[in-house]
């Protein structure tokens, strides 16, 4: 592939981002990316550069964000900076198997899906998945309780569904900081 490619990603998501803030968003792919390449270092056997391009590339066609199929605007990216045929599934491949709601109890088949999964994940505890619960839910007209009930829905389960030692290492503190906020919600909140 064009030895490009990881810069041109990062150029290709802040175009693609632009204007998003509700937590998924050029800067939410950024901290996927480093913390994907941090797990990826740490993991003999892992395809590093596949690893940080669908890190990179993982929200690319959210349906959430976008009316894609089939991976639209990854694939359109990897054609253009080069990627051969077998590349571009394996990457699209990583890509489809980190989502928390479409594979909430599937541990992906691929070191590489493994890594940027908890890479994901590890972006949605701690002091930075805290903010992005309460962004996406002011900008989708959720009260407090029903941002916290994420928490309990999800954020609370991600520390036990890591799939590398990196990711588990990386998760405990940042589980512990999601518990210790909601201590102090109930607290302050007379709960």
């Amino acid at each position: 592939m064009h030895e490009r490619a990881v810069d041109n990603a990062i150029a290709y998501i802040e175009e693609l981002f632009r204007g998003n803030a509700g937590g998924h968003d050029a800067a939410h792919t950024m901290r996927v990316y480093r913390n994907a390449l941090k797990i990826a270092e740490k993991e003999p056997g892992c395809d590093v550069e596949t690893a940080v391009l669908a890190a990179l590339l993982h929200d690319a066609d959210d349906h959430k964000l976008f009316a894609t199929e089939n991976n639209a605007n990854a694939r359109v990216f990897l054609a253009a900076n080069g990627a051969t045929e077998e590349e571009t599934e394996r990457i699209c491949a990583v890509i489809n198997a980190i989502s928390f709601s479409k594979n909430r109890d599937r541990v992906p088949d691929t070191l590489e899906a493994k890594v940027v999964q908890d890479a994901d994940r590890l972006d949605a505890i701690g002091a930075i998945g805290i903010a992005r619960t309460f962004a996406y839910g002011g900008e989708h007209g959720r009260s407090l309780d029903e941002s916290v009930q994420h928490f309990y829905d999800k954020l609370l389960l991600l520390k036990d569904l890591m799939n590398t030692e990196a990711g588990k290492a990386l998760a405990e503190e940042r589980h512990a900081f999601l518990e210790e906020f909601l201590k102090r919600y109930r607290k302050e909140g007379g709960l």
